[in-house]
């Protein structure tokens, strides 16, 4: 019996908190602890305009609270492409964020990446 979930256009649409996430060469990476599809409509990084409402270096909160924790333009970019937030191994790491386009596939309970762990962006606290 074959037990891959299919393949979809966005792998990230079928991963849930608690899986667990694994490089290319099949090391684990960590656990999943938020999923955050991607919104083609959300803030862009630009110069920042000037005047009242203006975002400034911040982005708007997402459903996950301060999330992403990383550079405004890149939680911009993460925002509109869909991210992973992964409890990563090891003493004194750093959560890892993971790109909707870096997932390969998913595989039953298993994140595969297309990237290694080094690649991955950490959180910035």
């Amino acid at each position: 019996m074959h037990t891959d979930v299919p393949n979809s256009p966005e792998p990230i649409a079928q991963v849930t908190s608690g899986m667990r996430v694994i490089d290319p060469g099949g090391e684990e990476v960590g656990t999943v602890i938020a999923v955050q599809l991607g919104d083609p409509n959300a803030v862009a990084a630009q110069d920042p305009p000037s005047g009242d409402g203006v975002l400034g270096d911040g982005v708007p909160h997402t459903a996950t609270g301060d999330e992403p924790d990383v550079p405004p333009d890149l939680a911009a970019r993460l925002m509109r492409t869909g991210y992973l937030k992964v409890d990563s191994r090891g003493f004194l790491a750093h959560d890892l964020y993971i790109e909707a386009d870096q997932i390969a596939k998913v595989n039953q309970d298993v994140v595969e990446l297309t990237v290694d762990r080094n690649r991955l962006l950490p959180e910035s606290r």
